[in-house]
């Protein structure tokens, strides 16, 4: 950021991960959100999902993407896309609940919508 709230368009003087963290934690003040849990780390996270829920990447793909081993033996990648906080889309209960009729999402946003 430059002076004035300006996005700095100079690459020699890009923030860095320290100024990003204050940048990202005073926005969280700003909405009433305890920033203590956050840190540069949720992007690094949030992008793996982001990619995988929202832009179908692959496994393979975001592994190249966020440089982890594509061996999958050792499946890091898994504690980036799946996390106690995460918002499930369907009840654990309904997934073998045959009396259910099916649910058809949205190819733009995952929900059950007409927004396309």
């Amino acid at each position: 950021m430059a002076s004035g709230e300006r996005i700095n368009t100079n690459p020699e003087r890009a923030m860095s991960s320290e100024q990003l963290l204050e940048v990202l934690r005073n926005n969280l003040i700003d909405i009433g959100i305890n920033p203590a849990p956050y840190g540069t780390h949720s992007f690094r996270r949030g992008g793996c999902q982001y990619l995988y829920s929202t832009r179908r990447w692959g496994l393979r793909k975001i592994c190249e993407w966020g440089g982890w081993s594509t061996e999958f033996s050792n499946m890091t990648i898994v504690k980036y896309l799946i996390s106690w906080n995460d918002d499930p889309s369907q009840a654990r209960e309904d997934f073998f609940d045959h009396s259910r009729s099916p649910v058809l999402q949205c190819y733009a946003c995952g929900r059950s919508c007409r927004c396309h």
